[in-house]
């Protein structure tokens, strides 16, 4: 049976139907669980029955199924390009670099992973919202927002088709262009393959793009990828971006960490690992297999009567005395021409030895899969990258290797390579690469990549914090300022489905009380737009509910990816090989003819030779080393799928609602007959649908009044002082009394501060310029362009206080913001001019009614000048008549303003009276 929409419907469909009545039958135990949701129940069973159906069928199978194409929404543009070869060209030769001799040998040469299909070159997608496409081409504006997408999927399957519906939505909240690449795909095309795709990639936009203006972004394996290319561009000095967010990034192919070997109910990866039908491209043969077959082709026996034997897939023996000698790799007898052989994998199995001999990962051979390009947790050092969001689901299989990725980037000396590959390279990069800053977040319970299911409440927060931590990078790279939607009120965090829209009030109930329950402090996830928390030790470490309330992750020390000995990381661990043996088993039962077929085309394939690669051996799975002379190897011609076309419907459902909300916000309004206009014309009841349908809009106008904020780096990134969270008291002190001391130094003979051209830094506004780090309220040598950059001078007489240090509340504020309009409101005569107040101090007690124009009071006496119950030392202009006969005078009672001879008032003036307009700023003549 063909794995099409069809088949996978009628598989799917039970799963679907008895997760929607054990919901409601058994909904206690989901409660405090995210599965407490419908939607993400529904769609969790959902992606594991999906995975349990491809593994009945061979990986081409599920290639071609996932890789159908996918037509995307009319309100989302989306552009192919070609990556051209004089990209992968360097790509490669980057990668040759990074590996070194050694290396090169290890995967087997330097030339067949670059060899692709004919007429196959690399492709990838521009995709981005229409409108804000159409918005950058009315400016000119090439584009300072772009978001290199690395798609996930083991490495083995998955599409930019696939995965369209989560990047189209990165680019709307960020206001962003994503640039996905198709890269090739394992096994037929192993590690470095993929790699080298999407180096290229990287490479591509840099010849348009500076560096600042691009973040990289990947999911599951996607994930893993962007820390090797950070990695690569890291050591080979190729501009860094402005960040990378890594969604559940696969970063350990080991799968050595505690977290693989537990019992994850709430995950849908299989805790087995992947398994599926033999076919051409899997399994490959393992090292005995390959010997035999090549020893019968040597005998030339005859094809017809040839008998493959099945040899044993696993050697048992006792444990070697040095456990240390487990997970070798390669058998005592090997020589140099068995690389093209699947290595074995050695494993401590009831007190025995077990040798593992076929592969188990498809993204490369079992020698490679400790390689610190394959598993950047093995990396010697995780420092000197730009700044990292690491997502991570508390429910899914791989969370250790993840928590402890962040926490090896932020603190490399604490979490150093095991010893076996500790060397001199290894500790010239431990000492030379400062830490890399890193937003950690442990969502409660979530699966692998949650986004995936972007129709849940979970998943709709976990894509703010991607645009609130990608605004960030952005801003803080370009060190300018950017502007992005504040789509609070337009992208309303809801059920906005009937399929589980009984749960809404529930969640939100649920979520109120999640924030009045507990100690500690608690937040909620940010939006783009929204200020990034400070970072603490290179850190930001955050737990989230799937409410988005934000708790304290727990101490490092707690954390069993955080805990493990660091020379058990990398070593294949019983429980997963356990599981993995167990499963292979039932395959072969159920697919062993299948296997024997395999083979036996195979024998006869090796009889009639392969197409080599002049010395070089390529992994026995990579299609470079099987190919036929003549073999027509074109890629086909994709078809459209409607399954994936009806999940990525069902996923961009969410966006497709915003976007038609954010169409409405800015259309003028439309005035609409009453009764009584529209009587005769129409009847009662068409106006009275109308009144209806504009009650509706104006509801919708309410809710969805479409705004931007501000988003800038407000130095969340502290000075790097050499200081981390280990770091002794006394040291710190020490740190903090030099820095103080060269603070209070004067300028040096050769300062730049005594030259008669210098100029003060300014922040990100271009605008103010900075003291100690701290924006001063004015500007130099400019204009002010809003009410906040007007030096704010008192008429009393104290030069050497600069501002309160009273905080301002809400009415204090208001009132401080817009003084210098009420003041304008005052008199007409400063409408037009703004009195210098050394002039008052002057005029003394012939102040004319002008002379209030300059009166500005201090935060901590606004609040005593308008409290009528406390006596007051404000200062008060005297009044006679409506003209001033004295400028000041302190008394103790409740102040009083007159206004051009108007009686004084006893109450503040209403806030609504307040003029805080640009255009009605006083100015100077």
């Amino acid at each position: 049976m063909n794995m099409n929409t069809a088949t996978v419907s009628m598989a799917v469909t039970p799963t679907v139907l008895s997760t929607f009545l054990s919901h409601y039958l058994n909904r206690r135990p989901l409660r405090q669980r995210p599965t407490a949701h419908l939607s993400y129940d529904e769609g969790l069973h959902l992606i594991r029955s999906f995975l349990t159906f491809a593994s009945h069928h061979t990986i081409e199978e599920l290639q071609a199924f996932t890789s159908q194409w996918v037509p995307h929404p009319q309100w989302v543009k989306v552009d192919q390009v070609e990556i051209p070869e004089e990209r992968l060209v360097e790509a490669a030769g980057v990668i040759q670099e990074q590996l070194g001799p050694d290396g090169i040998k290890k995967v087997g040469g330097q030339n067949w992973w670059q060899w692709r299909k004919p007429k196959s070159p690399l492709q990838a997608e521009w995709i981005e919202m229409k409108a804000d496409y159409h918005e950058r081409k009315k400016a000119s504006d090439p584009g300072r927002r772009v978001m290199l997408y690395v798609h996930g999927g083991a490495y083995f399957f998955g599409s930019v088709d696939e995965h369209r519906y989560q990047m189209q939505r990165h680019a709307r909240k960020l206001k962003a262009r994503v640039f996905a690449p198709e890269y090739r795909l394992a096994p037929q095309f192993p590690f470095p393959c993929g790699l080298q795709d999407c180096l290229a990639a990287y490479l591509y936009l840099l010849e348009t793009q500076d560096p600042t203006t691009i973040i990289l972004a990947g999911d599951s394996a996607g994930g893993g990828m962007v820390m090797s290319m950070l990695i690569i561009m890291r050591d080979r000095y190729i501009p860094l971006p402005a960040g990378a967010i890594l969604i559940s990034p696969w970063v350990d192919l080991t799968h050595s960490f505690p977290s693989v070997s537990g019992d994850c109910p709430l995950d849908y990866i299989p805790q087995h690992g992947f398994h599926h039908k033999p076919s051409k491209a899997w399994p490959p043969l393992n090292a005995d297999e390959y010997a035999l077959l090549k020893e019968q082709v040597a005998k030339n026996t005859k094809l017809g009567t040839t008998k493959l034997m099945k040899q044993e897939s696993v050697e048992t023996k006792q444990l070697p005395q040095d456990l240390a000698q487990l997970n070798v790799g390669k058998g005592e007898d090997a020589d140099n021409s068995s690389l093209a052989e699947t290595g074995f994998i050695s494993v401590n199995l009831d007190g025995k030895e077990v040798k593992l001999k076929d592969q188990i990962q498809m993204y490369t051979t079992n020698e490679l899969l400790s390689h610190p390009l394959v598993s950047p947790v093995m990396q010697p050092s995780l420092g000197g990258l730009p700044p990292l969001l690491i997502m991570t689901g508390g429910g899914e299989i791989l969370r250790d290797e993840q928590i402890y990725l962040a926490h090896k980037c932020a603190n490399p000396s604490k979490y150093p390579p095991p010893d076996s590959a500790m060397d001199d390279v290894a500790r010239e990069q431990l000492n030379r690469y400062k830490p890399t800053d890193v937003q950690l977040q442990v969502w409660d319970d979530l699966c692998h990549v949650a986004p995936t299911l972007s129709f849940t409440r979970p998943a709709k927060y976990m894509y703010r914090s991607v645009a609130q931590f990608g605004a960030w990078a952005l801003a803080r790279a370009q060190k300018t300022e950017i502007d992005i939607l504040d789509d609070d009120s337009i992208s309303v965090i809801s059920s906005s489905s009937s399929v589980y829209s009984s749960d809404a009030g529930t969640a939100n109930r649920e979520a109120r009380e999640e924030v009045q329950s507990g100690e500690g402090p608690k937040a909620e996830v940010g939006k783009a737009g929204d200020p990034l928390p400070p970072f603490k030790n290179h850190m930001i470490r955050q737990r989230v509910s799937r409410h988005g309330i934000i708790t304290p992750l727990a101490a490092p020390s707690e954390l069993p990816g955080c805990t493990m000995d660091r020379n058990d990381i990398g070593v294949v661990k019983e429980t997963p090989v356990r599981r993995w043996l167990e499963t292979r088993s039932q395959w072969d039962k159920r697919f062993g003819s299948v296997r024997a077929k395999i083979h036996k085309r195979r024998l006869k394939e090796m009889a009639a030779g392969y197409v080599g690669f002049d010395g070089e051996i390529p992994p026995p799975a990579a299609l470079a080393s099987r190919r036929k002379p003549g073999e027509d190897l074109k890629e086909k011609k994709k078809t459209k799928s409607m399954g994936l076309a009806l999940w990525s419907l069902w996923g961009s459902k969410h966006d497709e609602a915003t976007v038609h909300r954010e169409h409405g916000v800015d259309k003028p309004g439309v005035k609409y007959a009453t009764t009584e206009e529209g009587e005769g014309a129409r009847s009662p009841s068409d106006i009275k649908l109308q009144e209806d349908g504009a009650a509706d809009k104006e509801v919708t106008r309410k809710r969805s009044r479409s705004k931007t904020k501000t988003v800038r780096d407000e130095s969340q990134v502290a000075e790097d002082d050499g200081a981390h969270e280990d770091t002794p008291i006394s040291v710190l002190m020490a740190i903090r009394q030099e820095k103080s001391r060269q603070a209070d130094q004067p300028p040096s003979a050769g300062s730049n501060m005594l030259k008669p051209d210098y100029v003060p830094d300014t922040g990100v506004t271009g605008k103010r310029p900075t003291v100690c780090g701290i924006a001063v309220p004015f500007s130099l040598d400019k204009e002010a362009e809003t009410a906040s950059m007007i030096t704010l001078t008192s008429a009393l007489d104290q030069p050497s206080r600069a501002a309160s240090p009273t905080p301002l509340n809400p009415q204090t504020r208001a009132m401080a913001s817009t003084s210098a309009a009420v003041v304008a409101a005052i008199t007409d005569k400063a409408k037009d001019e703004v009195i210098d107040p050394e002039a008052v101090k002057k005029a003394g007690s012939t102040t004319t009614n002008s002379a209030r124009a300059s009166i500005v009071v201090y935060s901590d006496e606004i609040d005593n000048l308008w409290n009528a119950k406390a006596p007051s030392m404000a200062t008060t202009p005297f009044t006679e008549n409506g003209d001033a006969k004295g400028v000041y005078a302190t008394a103790p009672t409740t102040p009083l303003v007159t206004i051009d001879g108007a009686p004084p008032a006893t109450e503040r003036p209403p806030l609504e009276s307040f003029v805080s307009a640009q255009e009605d700023l006083p100015t100077k003549k």
